[in-house]
């Protein structure tokens, strides 16, 4: 069976997160994005999450990928200010998920 390009980005960016503490990362089998294919998305528990796509399978764009979501991860919010996005973000975020809100 053939790879598809989703799986050969997320070995990219396993593979460049592997030198990251503070991103680890997580196979989906899907997100429901088909018509923006390779998709990812970025979250952590209290913090605003989002989800990207239309990406290459290629190394540039899991580099990026990863340096955002490590940028994501040193933020308090989730929130990282548009001058710190890798280029090779810009363009594919999708959509913004709040965070949950804490149980009564």
């Amino acid at each position: 069976m053939e790879r598809t390009d989703g799986e050969a980005l997320a070995e990219l960016i396993e593979t460049a997160a592997a030198s990251q503490a503070m991103v680890a990362t997580r196979r989906v089998s899907c997100t429901m994005g088909c018509e923006r294919a390779c998709n990812v998305i970025v979250q952590a528990p209290g913090k605003i999450g989002y989800s990207l796509g239309t990406f290459e399978p290629d190394a540039e764009a899991a580099e990026a990928i990863v340096a955002y979501a490590a940028a994501h991860a040193e933020s308090e919010t989730g929130q990282v200010p548009f001058r710190q996005w890798p280029q090779g973000v810009k363009g594919h975020f999708v959509s913004r998920q709040v965070p949950l809100p804490d149980a009564p």
